[in-house]
């Protein structure tokens, strides 16, 4: 694979002949990513690709998703880090040991400092750490060697200062400074021979390289070492070395080295041809002094004075980046003459030994380059120009060159979209350029197919699509413009148009559509129907180029049967234009694709090779987090209370994988089957149950890798736990026992008050019947009474007539006293007591009390008021008192009149009334 990469960069480095200057991608880490110190002074990887940083504040941690920053005890600053099995060795201030992770992922820190015996630290701090082959673990600072191991250490202090070390040839070799090379033996520092030309220059780092060993020195260069022989390397970049302070020496495999220096950052050399490419400030490094470096499976890890750097290595996408501003963004791109050319937003440049030209006179907004009949045309906010490294002629004056298209079946016959409708262009056969404009068509025009030659579809930017009919095939105005509009039609807003395959094919807001001509009518496309929000950016005979949403940008290479690659490198997602990217095809093996601030360079068969050789790493996972608590992914099982398990999140990573995406499965009681682009995977108010979660490393094309499974349990909530349902169980019971207590209660008591019921009932019709009986003996008293006192009142009106025809015929008496005697007869009948105390005692038993409280409420009635009351009381006439009282209609209404005064009654009062209802 390296020397896929090389064969790129070789090829890109030979600016003076391709006019091409590109790189693979980097990728750096800011102080704000990894929220540290910024210098980096060394570097380490674990066998799952977690990088480990030396940094001023302390140990760095990044799993591929996360930092995380780990500080001594002591707070100083960590010099060298290695990582060997499950330790992370770390070297500081006088102080060195070891780092360990804890169920929960975090490092804790065991220091090896208090096996040292019988030495004392003279002010050193650790710079190196590498593990022998023997076992033992190596530290060494400016004055001495530790060697760690059992459990003991064991300490080299040698008469000179130590710049570095290293094994070779099974040996422990030491760089003494500025005198030469050691060999360690017996805890004892032998000069190794030959060593003269490294005196008075200072080792920085050591490599072996095949069997010879490769020295570096801060500014002299690098020397080959065989054992015995010591000799100045020859090669070329040995200048650039001693002028840039090397610093760090990094074996990249297939022949090449990389040099990090101090003053102009990575140099990647091949020692195979000689060449080599530098990664700068001016490519994208985002510092140009080295501190330290690393290779893991083709990353290249670079820690910088500030920051760190990532480049991957064999990277099939490589970019060139104009960090100067002066190139703009990009529009479209053209191979003319052996050269590149690129139109911007400021002009049209081109590449020529190794650098960017500006095309004279160019400036202003480019939208379109062709390659046309031999000539490179220019489509230009000012017109449409013919192009050359040395010249810019102008072939139409009409503004706004947006696209050219051939005519079907026609000659050097183009037809351009401008700013003002078409333009029609045809090249002469004195190479000279015939421009008119098509009449019948004023709008701009962005896009524009043939459907047939003379049928021309364009798309305005703002207002929709037209297919247009050219006039009797003369190319110079229209006859015929049919639009489409209504229900169902697409959005009128940039639209896009292609004939694919001999269709004409619409993307309107994400949509696929296409013309039915028998119908003539726009439909569905049925083809496109999985690439629904995509933009189609390049297709020939087999393949389309279609890049995704906004927010993921990932580009899709298909051929629509199922053979598919996701191009998902982060550097293209972030620097593609929205609604501007274009792929250019060259040939059958290199694209471009323009960017935001340059360009970049598919070779598309190492696209495909990679895709089919990468294995993809298996991601682990991290730690499991509720709403309260971190669970250990160690354990087998993980159980989650209910009350914490409103939002899961599970944290995964797969730091062997640059910006990798997970496809994760939960199974359960519910169940999810989507894509992650971070490693954070979120859950909120899942049901409690047994769950399995599945999480894969998604790569560039549709495949993932192995899955890594978890399995949780969210537990049942307190009111669905054992106790709970025991508990709701016993409370059923009691449930039944209280509600069949209640209805037999209820059942009694319903009997009582059916009983009760029944007896009141009986008592009721008693109560009735008696009352019904009363009723009858008060009906009957009254009738009884009202017989008497009408008995009476007859009897006494029948004496008050004998007692009148007695008086009138007085005078036929002849014995006075025997007339008095019948008088007195006659008025001691009607006087009668015996008659009235009847009547009362039978008033009585209708009105018992009634006299009683008539007294009680006027105690000023006579007997004889009273006697007029209870006459009253039942209702009787004047007429019918007057017999009973033995007085005259005149005296009856003399005495009510009384009557009514000692009642205190109006005039307008009605006495009987009175009485009845007294």
């Amino acid at each position: 694979m390296l020397s896929r990469l090389f064969k790129i960069i070789m090829f890109l480095t030979c600016l003076s002949v391709t006019g091409q200057q590109l790189l693979p991608p980097i990728q750096n880490y800011q102080l704000l990513d990894y929220k540290g110190g910024s210098k980096n002074w060394d570097v380490s990887v674990n066998e799952n690709g977690e990088l480990f940083v030396a940094n001023n504040k302390g140990l760095l941690h990044y799993n591929g998703e996360e930092w995380t920053l780990n500080k001594l005890p002591n707070n100083t600053i960590i010099r060298s880090v290695e990582s060997i099995g499950d330790r992370i060795y770390t070297g500081s201030y006088e102080e060195f040991g070891y780092w360990t992770k804890n169920e929960f992922g975090e490092l804790g820190y065991t220091s090896l400092t208090n096996l040292i015996q019988d030495h004392t630290f003279t002010s050193e701090e650790f710079w190196e750490i590498f593990p022998a082959k023997d076992g033992k673990v190596m530290f060494r600072s400016f004055s001495a060697i530790y060697a760690y191991g059992n459990d003991e250490i064991v300490v080299v202090d040698p008469p000179d200062v130590v710049s570095d070390f290293i094994e070779f040839n099974n040996s422990l070799i030491v760089a003494g400074g500025s005198v030469g090379l050691f060999e360690v033996k017996d805890k004892e520092l032998v000069r190794l021979p030959g060593q003269d030309f490294l005196m008075g220059k200072t080792v920085n780092d050591m490599a072996v390289w095949g069997d010879r060993l490769l020295i570096g020195t801060k500014l002299h260069g690098c020397f080959l070492f065989d054992g015995n022989t010591l000799t100045p390397w020859s090669a070329p970049i040995n200048e650039e070395l001693k002028q840039h302070q090397l610093n760090k020496i990094v074996l990249l495999g297939n022949g090449v080295i990389g040099f990090g220096t101090i003053k102009n950052g990575m140099y990647l050399y091949d020692t195979n041809t000689g060449l080599y490419s530098i990664l700068n400030r001016e490519s994208g490094l985002q510092n140009n002094t080295v501190l330290s470096t690393l290779l893991f499976k083709e990353q290249l890890w670079l820690g910088l004075d500030n920051g760190l750097a990532r480049v991957q290595l064999n990277n099939p996408i490589s970019y060139y980046t104009d960090y100067s501003g002066t190139l703009g963004m990009v529009y479209d791109i053209a191979w003319y003459n052996g050269k590149l050319f690129l139109g911007s937003n400021t002009g049209v440049f081109y590449f020529d030994d190794n650098e960017l030209q500006f095309v004279s006179g160019s400036q202003g907004h480019v939208w379109d380059l062709e390659v046309i009949e031999g000539d490179l045309l220019c489509g230009h906010n000012t017109g449409t120009y013919k192009v050359t490294e040395n010249s810019f002629d102008q072939v139409s004056e009409i503004a706004g060159g947006y696209q050219m298209i051939k005519v079907p079946g026609q000659t050097a016959t183009y037809v351009q979209g401008t700013y003002n409708g078409l333009a029609k262009f045809q090249k002469t056969d004195n190479n000279q350029w015939n421009v008119s404009k098509i009449e019948g068509f004023d709008a701009p025009v962005k896009q524009l197919c043939f459907e047939t030659p003379e049928i021309v579809w364009v798309a305005h930017p703002y207002k929709g699509f037209y297919r247009m009919h050219f006039s009797n095939g003369s190319y110079k105005e229209f006859d015929e413009i049919q639009a489409f509009l209504g229900k169902g039609a697409p959005s009128e807003y940039n639209v896009k148009l292609y004939n694919i395959k001999n269709n004409i094919v619409l993307n309107s807001e994400g949509n696929w559509f296409t013309y039915n001509p028998i119908g003539d009518r726009i439909e569905d496309f049925e083809e496109f129907k999985d690439y629904k929000g995509k933009e189609l950016l390049f297709f020939d005979e087999q393949f389309y180029w279609f890049v995704d949403d906004n927010e993921q940008k990932a580009i899709i290479y298909t051929n629509l049967k199922g053979d598919s690659l996701l191009v998902t490198d982060l550097p293209l997602r972030e620097r593609l234009a929205p609604d501007s990217q274009t792929v250019v095809q060259v040939n059958d093996s290199t694209s471009y694709i323009t960017l935001t601030d340059g360009f970049a360079k598919i070779n598309d068969p190492g696209l495909k090779n990679i895709s089919e050789s990468q294995e993809l790493p298996v991601p682990y996972f991290v730690v499991l987090h509720d709403q309260e608590n971190m669970h250990s992914v160690v354990q087998e099982s993980i159980r989650i209370p209910f009350r914490h398990s409103q939002t899961l999140t599970i944290e995964v990573a797969s730091p062997e994988y640059i910006s990798p995406r997970y496809f994760y499965k939960l199974q359960g009681p519910k169940e999810y089957t989507e894509y992650s682009e971070s490693g954070f995977i979120n859950f909120q108010n899942l049901p409690y149950g047994e769950y399995t979660l599945q999480v894969s490393t998604a790569g560039m094309e549709n495949s993932v890798s192995d899955f890594n499974s978890l399995r949780f349990e969210i537990a049942p909530p307190w009111y669905f736990s054992w106790g709970s349902l025991f508990l709701y169980a016993a409370l059923a019971v009691l449930g039944i026992y209280i509600v069949r207590r209640y209805n037999r209660k209820k059942l009694e008591r319903k009997h009582r008050e059916l009983e009760e019921h029944l007896k009141q009932e009986q008592q009721e019709r008693l109560a009735k019947m008696e009352k019904e009986e009363l009723a009858k003996q008060v009906k009957l008293k009254q009738n009884e009474l009202a017989s008497t006192t009408l008995n009476i009142a007859r009897k006494n009106e029948m004496i008050l007539e004998l007692k009148n025809m007695l008086v009138m015929n007085k005078d036929k008496f002849s014995n006075s006293q025997r007339y008095r005697s019948f008088i007195k007869k006659l008025n001691n009948s009607i006087e009668d007591t015996e008659d009235w105390k009847r009547f009362e005692v039978n008033f009585k038993e209708l009105h018992q009390d009634f006299f009683e409280r008539l007294l009680k409420s006027y105690p000023s009635l006579t007997p004889k008021d009273l006697k007029l009351c209870a006459y009253l009381k039942m209702n009787l006439s004047t007429k019918e008192i007057a017999p009973l009282m033995g007085i005259t209609v005149r005296g009856v209404e003399i005495h009510r009149y009384r009557l009514r005064k000692k009642l205190d009654m109006d005039s307008s009062d009605n006495l009987s009334n009175f009485l009845i209802t007294f």
